[in-house]
């Protein structure tokens, strides 16, 4: 445990949050929705020193996205998604682009399945199909180090909207529930957008879920 040290940066059109896990040992560094300005990123992870192994998406949301091509390039490292994701990550109505004025398409390099485990920078990674935001919308959970990166699931006493193409609210708060609520208590939410909150705090607080603030 405390083998991860979180960087993050708050980029794009959305304010979105964009988080570096770094293995503290080796500088091998899980890249977490890298929103936007793909410039600005590569120059912080050679100025850092960071060793890029990959990157996890959320979901296709193109403000989670607009970087995944500039560090696929530089860094020579692969993109994950849920398997769920191909047809927002590849239409430009689902992923919103159009609507911001940026069309822009991608295609994630591995696709992955709810439940599935993978490792990357030396850490064991639990792949949580939440949809509900997005019809791949999911979380991802490192058990080891009590972090769960929730992307557009899970907020600080809120959750992510549902009323984009694909969108659903029961599903999006079952998943909450059923998933999300039985991870340990003092599991760290890194959320899409806004600051970070704990399961035990929207356990009890979330108006959406249940809870009263």
């Amino acid at each position: 445990m405390d083998k991860m040290e979180i960087k993050s940066a708050v980029l794009g059109m959305a304010a979105t949050n964009c988080y570096f896990a770094v293995n503290k040992e080796t500088k091998e560094t899980i890249i977490v929705d890298p929103a936007d300005a793909g410039d600005r990123l590569i120059q912080y992870v050679i100025r850092e020193g960071l060793q890029p192994v990959g990157i996890l998406l959320t979901h296709g949301h193109v403000d989670h996205i607009l970087a995944v091509d500039a560090l696929r390039d530089r860094f020579h490292i692969k993109a994950y998604a849920h398997e769920a994701e191909k047809a927002v990550l590849t239409s430009t109505r689902y992923n919103l682009s159009t609507m911001f004025g940026k069309a822009y398409t991608m295609n994630a390099d591995v696709y992955l399945k709810d439940g599935q485990e993978i490792e990357l920078a030396g850490f064991r990674i639990k792949v949580i199909h939440t949809p509900g935001h997005t019809p791949g919308g999911c979380c991802y959970y490192i058990a080891s180090e009590k972090i769960l990166f929730s992307g557009d699931t899970l907020f600080n006493y809120s959750i992510g909207r549902t009323d984009f193409p694909g969108g659903s609210m029961s599903q999006l708060v079952r998943g909450i529930k059923e998933k999300l609520f039985v991870l340990p208590d003092d599991t760290d939410v890194l959320p899409g957008h806004n600051t970070p909150t704990r399961i035990a705090r929207e356990k009890e607080y979330n108006p959406f879920c249940g809870g009263s603030k």
